[in-house]
Order: structure tokens, then C-alpha cells, then sequence
């Protein structure tokens, strides 16, 4: 929904405040019998007064169990078709120390996106050869820096970058630097544009589309498309290993056929390739991209489903183009990370406001509650960068007051600082109480900002009926110590 759209009828509320547990909320929420909200058996009204809020909850359970699920359905699905496969998680989603420690204890290795990411899952220990390197402008420390530390891959994302990769390597005189291309297939995925990556008329790899004829001595020939030209760099690059060729069609997507399309045509240039140089590489990366749950009734894609659908497909692409599989790789994020958190927030000023009716007829009008929160698009940007939608209830209490169609806004200085759009809320929140808003857990505080020199909130891991703080709440000393003066 977009944040000019109209008022619409929200999701289903019990103005009891019952809730059962499931989507779009993590394994260890529930809702006690005062009404109170739990995770992993943790109170949130003990955790706010704890650790304040605004506050990131990761429910640290419910994310290993999410990774171990992926790895554990590619792994099988890919295995009957008798291809290998590993399980990058997408730091970009969500990384801090602990994060990257857990999903790599599970069996996943970790996909960055910058050098703060790689030095984030170096500091936690994960080994460099399971580590990848994303990028569409990597700099030349980034690119220096992945390479000191053993990087299995470095996604090369421009032609350029060919020539500054090998230079890196060529000057550190070892091994040749193991590369993948990333490629733009054409396929478009994705909840909004700007988080659809394939089409060609974006910053994000280099087109499987041929530009035209070239004149030859012996007549007109098809000119390589910008994908194959880098290829074919690589190839001649000593310096250079070729372990394969990357897609990413987009994010937050719901049907699975787009997957499937990308993969096959990733192949078909793997065989052309072939066909005209005698390599066959070794690894295909089929990127992220898995929707989840943002509001009840909605249903994330299952793993299992994915995984055969896209083993299935994959398998009978490579048998019609008489090519053996290679091995293949994921990066899911979001489905990882984006259910096992919610963010808590407590209500400030609540304010009953006349709009117009939905096809504007005379006399029509809706009352439609804003209810002021103490975070807002500083800690979730999404709502206001993407229209994204989002679910909250009433954490601290229950109600027996009718609901009403609220607005949930934030406290900055901004009239599009909207954290959720519509939701119905029990007709007595007040000031002072809690509000829990699911499926935060991807993009929030990676996306955070300062805006209105607001300090960014803490990320609290809870388990077993106890927490941790894996990320400590930023305060004003932290924003005033890098001011100058």
C-alpha cells in the first residue's frame, strides 16, 4: 500500500487482544492471559523497562531454526537431482557479530555486501573461503581487504571491476582471486521497483542482452552482450579463477516461477560459454530474494516447496542443454532474519483525525487514530521508502474496547514518517502503551539512520526466558562524539 492510498480495511483484530501465535509474528511470541506479550518467555513489559524503547526483539530460536530450514530442504531437494548447494545468508538483511556466529553454526556461510559486513563476519570468526563479496562499486581497500582474508568469492559486478580485481590479485602474486559475474537476466521480481535487480535498466550486474551485429572480416556477427565479455575477461586473466556466474532477480517475492526462469537462462549462458571456449563453470548462484510474512493471512514462501521447485527446474535445464549440473548457491536474508524480530515501541501523543470518505461522497467522513510512537522512520524506513506494509498490536495489556482504524506514526519531523499505514487498534490505546510491530527483523536496524539526531536502538536477543543485548543502544554522547566542533 502506498502512503497516499486511501483508508482500507485492515487485517482482522480481536478487541480481546487474543493472539495465536503464528505469521507474521516469530515461533516464541505469545500472548498471556493478561494480555502481555512474550517471546521465547520473556515479557515485553520487563524487557521495555529492561532495555527501553524504542527496541529491536530477535528471536534467536526461531532464526536458527529459519536457517537450518533452508539449508536442510536445498540441501535435500538439490541432492536428488544430484547437485551440491550452499546457503549464504545475506548479511545485508541484518548483521552484528552474534548473527553471523549463529547462522554459520547452523551450516551457513555469508554473503556481504560491503566492507563493514565482511569486517563484521571476519570479527565473528567465520572463515574467509565461506565469506562472499557483493558490490557494484567496491573500492580498492574493499577488493584488497577480501582478498587478505581468503574470500571464497568476490561478485564482480562491472567489466572495470574485472581489470581491478586481477590487478589486486596479480600485486599480491598468490593464488588466483575466485570470482563470480553477476548477470541481469531480464526477469522482474520483487515487492516494489526498487527492490526488483534483473531488469537491465539498473546499477546492479551486466545484461544477458546482445547489443547488435558487429561487422567481421568474414561478415556480420552477433556482438557478445556485456555478460559474456566478462566472462571471457576472466578467462583471460590469469590472475583471475572463474567459479561462476551470479543472479539476483530481486527481493520479497512470492511466486517462485521467477526463480526458475532466471536459472535457466544463467545455464544457457554457462553452456555458451562452453560451447565456445571448453570451460564449463563450476558454480551457479541463484541470489535471494524469498518472501515472508508482513501481515496475517499473508503466507511466506515454504523452503521446501522452493527448494524442489527450483531443483526440479534446474535439473531439466541442464538436461536439455546437455550439460552436467554445477554446484549451486542461495542468499536467502530476509527469510531468515525479517520474522524472528519485532520492534517494541511505546505510545506517546494518540490523535483522532476527520479524513474523507473513500470515493469522497458528501458527508462521508472516516476517523482515522494516529498513534505517535517514540521511534518512527529512523529505526524502519521501509514504510516510507517502499509503501511497505506492516502489522502491530497492543503489547502491554488486554482491551476490551472497540477497535478503531489507527495510524501508526513516528516522531519525526516528517508527514510521511509512517510506520504502519492501517491497522485496527482497541479504541483505548493511550499514552504509556506498548505496541509491537512484527517482521522487523530484515532492514530495520540495518537501514537505520540519525535522522533528527534520534539515537539508533538496541538489537536484544532473547532465548530460553532470557536476553542479551547484541547491539547496545546508541545515546547522544554517541552522536556528539563525532561532531567536531
Amino acid at each position: 500500500m502506498s502512503a497516499s492510498a486511501g483508508p482500507t480495511t485492515p487485517p482482522a483484530f480481536s478487541p480481546t487482544g487474543t493472539y495465536v501465535p503464528g505469521e507474521p509474528w516469530s515461533s516464541g511470541v505469545r500472548r498471556g492471559p493478561d494480555g502481555a506479550l512474550t517471546v521465547a518467555g520473556v515479557d515485553v513489559r520487563e524487557l521495555a523497562v529492561a532495555q527501553g524503547t524504542p527496541a529491536y526483539v530477535l528471536d534467536e530460536a526461531d532464526l536458527r531454526e529459519r536457517a537450518r530450514s533452508y539449508r536442510r530442504a536445498f540441501e535435500a531437494a538439490f541432492a536428488e537431482v544430484g547437485a551440491g548447494v550452499d546457503v549464504y545468508y545475506a548479511g545485508k538483511a541484518f548483521l552484528s557479530v552474534a548473527v553471523a556466529r549463529w547462522v554459520h553454526a547452523e551450516g551457513l556461510r555469508v554473503d556481504t555486501a560491503t566492507g563493514g559486513e565482511l569486517a563484521v563476519a571476519l570479527r565473528a570468526g567465520v572463515p574467509g573461503e565461506h565469506i562472499g563479496l557483493h558490490g557494484n562499486n567496491k573500492s580498492d581497500a574493499e577488493i584488497a581487504r577480501a582478498l587478505d582474508a581468503g574470500v571464497g568469492r568476490i561478485i564482480v559486478d562491472s567489466l572495470v571491476e574485472v581489470e581491478r580485481v586481477a590487478a589486486a590479485s596479480r600485486a599480491r602474486g598468490g593464488a588466483p582471486a575466485p570470482v563470480m559475474i553477476r548477470v541481469t537476466t531480464g526477469v522482474h521480481a520483487g515487492g516494489h521497483e526498487y527492490i526488483s535487480t534483473a531488469h537491465e535498466d539498473q546499477k546492479f550486474g551486466l545484461s544477458l542482452a546482445t547489443g547488435g551485429h558487429v561487422a567481421t572480416g568474414t561478415g556480420a556477427q552477433t556482438e557478445d552482450s556485456p555478460a559474456m565479455t566478462a566472462l571471457l575477461a576472466v578467462l583471460a586473466h590469469p590472475e583471475l579463477e572463474l567459479l561462476g556466474i551470479h543472479s539476483h532477480i530481486g527481493s520479497q517475492i512470492l511466486d517462485p516461477s521467477g526463480f526458475e526462469v532466471a536459472a535457466r537462462k544463467v545455464l544457457e549462458l554457462r553452456a555458451a560459454l562452453a560451447q565456445r571456449t571448453g570451460f564449463l563453470v563450476p558454480e551457479v548462484d541463484l541470489g535471494g530474494g524469498y518472501g515472508i510474512a508482513y501481515l496475517p493471512g499473508e503466507v511466506a514462501l515454504d523452503p521446501d516447496r522452493i527448494a524442489k521447485d527450483v531443483a526440479a527446474s534446474v535439473a531439466a535445464s541442464s538436461a536439455d542443454l546437455g550439460t552436467p549440473l554445477p554446484r549451486f548457491s542461495i542468499e536467502p536474508g530476509r527469510a531468515i532474519v525479517g520474522p524472528a524480530g519485532l520492534t517494541l515501541y511505546t505510545v506517546g501523543t494518540v490523535k483522532p483525525v476527520r479524513v474523507g470518505g473513500p470515493d469522497g461522497e458528501a458527508g462521508s467522513t472516516i476517523v482515522r487514530t494516529y498513534v505517535s510512537i517514540d521511534g518512527g522512520m529512523s529505526d524502519n524506513i521501509r514504510p516510507a521508502l517502499y509503501g511497505a506494509d506492516y502489522h502491530a498490536e497492543l503489547a502491554n495489556r488486554l482491551s476490551d474496547a472497540e477497535p478503531v482504524l489507527a495510524r501508526v506514526v513516528g516522531k519525526h519531523c516528517e508527514s510521511g514518517d509512517i510506520v504502519v499505514h492501517d491497522v485496527l487498534l482497541p479504541g483505548d490505546v493511550r499514552a504509556g502503551d506498548l505496541l509491537a510491530v512484527a517482521a522487523t527483523g530484515a532492514y530495520g536496524r540495518s537501514m537505520a539512520s540519525n535522522y533528527n539526531h534520534v539515537p539508533r536502538p538496541p538489537v536484544v536477543a532473547v532465548a530460553d526466558g532470557g536476553t542479551r543485548v547484541l547491539v547496545r543502544r546508541e545515546t547522544e554522547d554517541d552522536l556528539l562524539a563525532l561532531d567536531q566542533g
